[in-house]
Parts: structure tokens; sequence; C-alpha cells
């Protein structure tokens, strides 16, 4: 008789422990063999096999370091089969304890207290912020998220070094626009207003000092696509997806994807995704230049963390400027922006130290001056 069971535990919650914790151990091999990514088998375990939640789901919410030190009882009492898997290992090891911690094998939002948002929540490490998209479970770009999106952006406009966008929900960054609030809005007032909001937003995040990375998580279709299309970076999930789909509709991209998609990927891509209207995938996404890498699921905040810290220890003048400048149309027009930029930058007292810094072989303090 095993302890468990000589400690009273009946023989039927036995057998759901064990078998609990075995579904567990072998979606991690799966995991780690590659087969398939952690939303896939939650997925393919609740619809498949009825395990609600899922095992990763209900190990975040368990607490990835209670399930260590049960399945390390469960190897000692049961066998080798219920070895903890080496990749609940390196997440505990790295902090990553679930819920409680903000990120287990998904990632939590712990927004700051007395933020007002509700579709979009803040939460702020230092100088990064991260922007939560929060309308499960699509995260449409409703009015509301659109004018939270902006009063957030208020906030953070040249406070923070960079802002991550994130979606709180798994499963989608954000289907698009929300067509049954617009099919409800004049076009003339409403939706013009509406459209002139999210443009607003958009531009004024391609005009910050405060770098803007999209951490795209799963499904990225039409204003959703366009809202990453408008920060600086897009980190990809290996199961993230792009689409500009609105002429499935009868309609034209209205956030901008017109004219930002071509200037990531070129003309001719950008025509066929915005005339075709059928999604590709990460690595396609990466391939013709619409993101800059591609993680797997689980290591997609990690990575868009990463890169905002390398990020935020640039000279915050001299990003404001590049951006700026990197955005001028004409070539002509351009070069005498970047002169105008160069003069700017190089006169700052962040270049006197970005200088000094190098030539003295130290780390530079960035202020902004």
């Amino acid at each position: 008789m095993s302890t468990v069971e000589s400690a009273g535990q009946p023989a039927t919650e036995t057998l759901v422990e064990r078998f609990t914790l075995k579904a567990f151990v072998e979606a991690c091999l799966v995991l780690e063999e590659g087969v398939a990514g952690i939303k896939d088998i939650d997925i393919g375990m609740m619809a498949g096999a009825g395990i609600l939640p899922g095992p990763f789901a209900r190990a975040d919410a368990q607490g990835l370091d209670v399930m260590l030190e049960t399945l390390e009882r469960a190897t000692a009492e049961w066998g080798s089969s219920y070895e903890p898997p080496r990749i609940l290992r390196r997440l505990v090891g790295q902090g990553r304890l679930g819920q409680k911690s903000g990120q287990g094998f998904f990632p939590y939002p712990r927004a700051d207290e007395g933020h007002p948002g509700e579709t979009v929540l803040l939460e702020t490490r230092g100088d990064i912020g991260i922007a939560w998209l929060n309308r499960p479970p699509a995260n449409p770009l409703s009015p509301q998220v659109i004018g939270e999106l902006r009063d957030l952006w208020h906030e953070v406009d040249g406070k923070l070094r960079v802002l991550v966008i994130a979606s709180s929900n798994p499963f989608t960054f954000s289907a698009g626009a929300d067509i049954k609030e617009f099919t409800k809005m004049s076009p003339d007032r409403e939706g013009k207003e509406l459209i002139d909001a999210g443009h607003g937003v958009l531009r004024a995040m391609e005009r910050s000092s405060t770098v803007t990375i999209a951490a795209v998580n799963s499904l990225a279709f039409g204003g959703g696509c366009e809202l990453a299309m408008a920060c600086d970076f897009r980190i990809a999930a290996d199961s993230a997806s792009f689409a500009q789909p609105e002429v499935n509709l009868g309609i034209v991209p209205g956030f901008g994807g017109t004219q930002r998609l071509p200037r990531l990927v070129g003309e001719g891509k950008a025509l066929e995704l915005n005339l075709v209207g059928d999604p590709i995938g990460a690595y396609e996404a990466l391939r013709v230049g619409l993101v800059s890498q591609v993680v797997p699921d689980h290591e997609l905040l990690d990575t868009a963390l990463l890169w905002a810290k390398k990020l935020a220890g640039q000279a915050p003048i001299a990003l404001r400027e590049i951006k700026r400048v990197s955005a001028a149309g004409d070539l002509d027009q351009g070069i005498e922006a970047e002169k105008q930029a160069f003069a700017m930058a190089f006169s700052s007292e962040d270049a006197k130290e970005g200088i000094a810094a190098f030539l003295g072989k130290r780390s530079a303090t960035f202020r902004g001056e």
C-alpha cells in the first residue's frame, strides 16, 4: 500500500492524482521533443481527453514549485516515470512559478494597482511597461479598447523607455476590429472618430522616444496585425499567425494596413496579403520581414522583455531621432531629416555620456538629455 493511501487518501483519489501527474509529465515530454506547443497540447487535452483545464494551465494554477515537489514525492512513491521534466525544473529555477509569479508556461498580467484600465491593463517593471490586451476571447479593437489604449499611451509616452504590447489571453493577440460595434456606428461621424482615434495612438507610438514591442502570441488579424505593425518590433510565438482579411468582408484595412505592410514586407507581398486575405504563420512572417524573431510559445514574454531591457539601455534621444527619420518617405527628405537628427543627437548630453563611456570602457547611463 502506498504512503498516500495509508495516510487515508481514498484509492480513487490516488488514481486520479497519478493519472493527472502522468498526463502532465507526458505533456512536458511532448513539448520538449518539439512535437507540439503548449497551446496545442492544452487544447488537445481539453478537447480530446476532457481534461479541464489543460495540463499546463492547471500546473500554472497550482504553482510550478508545488508541481515539482509533488512529482519528486511521486517519483519516490511510484517510480521514475514520474520524474520531474527538465522544462519544469528550468522554469522553477527561473522563478517562473505560474499564476502567483506572473508567468509559468503562460504569462499572467500583474497590473499596477490603481490603473483604471479594464480592457487594456498596464504593468510596469521599472522603466519597462507591459500593455496587456484584456478583452477575451478575441481582444477586438473596440471603441473602449482603443480609448483605453490611447489613455495608457498618454500615461507612458516618453516616461517609460519601452512598452511591450501583449495579450492576457493565450489563444489570441487581437482578432481585429470589433465588427459588431462598427455596424452600429454612423460612418461619417462615429466611425470616422474611431478611425481617427486609432490612427492617432498608432502614429503617436511611432513618433515617440518610447520603443514599442508587440509580443504576438497567437492570432493577429486585421486591426490586431495593424497594431503590431505600428510597433517598432514584433516578436512572434511559434503559433502566431498574421492576416489582413478585411478584403473578405468587402472592406479595406482601416488602421494603416495598406501603408505599413508594404514598408515592412515590400509592395508585392503586401499587395498579396491585402488582396487575398489569407493568414501566414510565424515563420513565413519572419521570412518576409514582418517579425524580427520567432520563439517557442512559452518563451515569448521572456524574449520580448530581453529585447526591452536591451532597448531600455539605449539613449532616448538617439532612439527617438532614429525612429523619426527612418519613417521619412522621400529619400532626399529623409537624408535631410537624418542630418538634422544627427546634429541634435550628437550635441546631447547622452551623446557625450555614450562616447565617454565607450572610451572609458564602461556602461553608459543615459538620461534622455
